[in-house]
């Protein structure tokens, strides 16, 4: 992804504890702060969202937006998950990706991610909203999992 921001994260838990997690895309208001609503709109075959509606209030960045879902995921829960905006109103981009990969602690999942707006906005500030989201995501999925 050109000018994405990157972070990781060490979870305590098997990578399958940690997809399910992520997968649960309609919890999400329960615990990612930032992830006001969220409504499945298709799933794909094995059950898997496809197309979700996140209504997002990040600070600087508040829209409601649909994004397309991609999983790639083994049986043991490691693989990628990614998705790309399909529709927004203040978002161009909202492009991400989860890697998840089993390690001896449990999981180390990495984060990607790409914010593009609508208006001008400077690309630093841009890169900084991306890293409260990308590091408030990865906190709040890692308190999440570990608490179940």
């Amino acid at each position: 992804m050109a000018d994405s921001t990157e972070s990781s994260i060490i979870i305590e838990a098997d990578p399958g504890a940690v997809i399910d997690v992520i997968a649960d895309l309609e919890a999400y208001p329960e615990w990612a702060g930032e992830m006001k609503a969220t409504e499945i709109l298709a799933e794909d075959g094995d059950g898997w969202p496809d197309r979700v509606r996140i209504t997002l209030d990040a600070g600087v960045i508040k829209d409601t937006y649909t994004l397309d879902y991609d999983w790639d995921i083994a049986e043991d829960g490691t693989g990628s998950v990614s998705w790309t905006r399909v529709e927004a109103s203040v978002l161009k981009a909202m492009d991400g990706a989860y890697t998840l990969n089993a390690i001896d602690k449990g999981t180390r999942v990495d984060y990607e991610l790409m914010v593009d707006l609508k208006i001008p906005v400077l690309g630093m500030l841009k890169r900084k909203a991306e890293k409260v989201i990308i590091e408030t995501a990865l906190k709040e999925l890692k308190k999440r999992v570990e608490s179940l």
